[in-house]
């Protein structure tokens, strides 16, 4: 009998929980102060993705709802790239009890850090908290799940509840 021990053909495995880990927040203070910082490694995530996320406190207006020119406005792409373009129209999304909007965006100019990135903007009344999630792929759509699933996280609701005084 004949048993195939040749390693198996390298794939790229995802975990089903995908691993975030802590990081320094790496951009000058603005008005809007310091975030949080994530990496999620490509072995957990498809492709390495660096969230970051803040609270903008008292920004959206008290709005119903989000659309994608609110998304525009008050996402953080500005901070990973001097030039983006919009992959589309971006979708609605739903972390925890709040909702908002979601959108891709291809990156480029100079000091650019990532070659793409999902925008997330959602709101608790007059509260918003804005994500933005780097990667070096150029369909950053891909990774929307994970990093959603992340934002649903204990650890996330945590700071959430902590940063909006719920």
């Amino acid at each position: 009998m004949f048993v195939n021990h040749a390693p198996a053909p390298h794939t790229a495995l995802v975990a089903s929980k995908p691993v975030w880990t802590e990081t320094a927040w790496p951009f000058p203070v603005d008005p809007w102060g310091k975030g949080k910082a994530f990496r999620c490694r490509a072995d957990h995530c498809g492709t390495e993705v660096v969230l970051y996320l803040r609270a903008k406190i008292g920004f959206c207006g008290c709005v119903t709802t989000i659309d994608d020119d609110d998304v525009d406005r008050v996402g953080d792409v500005d901070l990973i790239a001097a030039e983006r373009t919009s992959l589309g129209p971006g979708r609605f999304i739903e972390v925890r009890w709040m909702k908002g909007r979601s959108r891709s965006y291809a990156l480029g100019g100079r000091g650019a850090t990532a070659k793409s990135a999902l925008a997330m903007a959602f709101h608790e009344r007059c509260d918003m908290i804005v994500a933005t999630a780097a990667m070096g792929v150029d369909q950053p759509a891909r990774q929307e799940r994970a990093v959603i699933e992340f934002l649903n996280s204990d650890v996330v609701l945590r700071w959430a509840e902590v940063t909006l005084g719920l």
